[in-house]
């Protein structure tokens, strides 16, 4: 005789298998599951742009398309990998200061057109 265990609790398999509240369980727990995984499938797929960020992308006449916010996720999701907690983005011609941890680009530059190009608190640099 085998014996399952959910919830910490042990159930002999003829009783699971023939139990419909240890099914209805059983559902719930996988119901439970999907939602933590499309959960956390999501938090890998999205980001925020600072208020800061899109008023310097707006002033340099500067639009980021799907294929490049992808693109800026992806190098995300490199840094958070990698340990990283705040990055330099470089990105096309754009420089992209962001919170690893907040997936939150904070600042964004031209690279070839701001004067100051000395960036600090930054603990790593992507590069795209």
């Amino acid at each position: 005789m085998g014996y399952r265990v959910i919830n910490g609790q042990m159930y002999p398999m003829n009783e699971f298998l023939h139990s419909s509240s240890s099914v209805q369980k059983s559902n719930k727990i996988e119901s439970c599951f999907d939602k933590i995984l499309d959960s956390k499938i999501s938090c890998n797929s999205d980001f925020t742009i600072s208020s800061h960020a899109v008023k310097r992308l707006q002033d340099r006449n500067i639009k980021l398309d799907k294929t490049d916010m992808d693109n800026i996720n992806k190098g995300l999701n490199l840094a958070k990998e990698k340990g990283a907690k705040d990055s330099l983005i470089l990105y096309k011609d754009l420089a992209l200061i962001a919170s690893v941890k907040n997936r939150t680009i904070i600042t964004a530059m031209d690279k070839n057109k701001d004067s100051e190009n000395v960036f600090t608190n930054i603990d790593s640099v992507v590069l795209l």
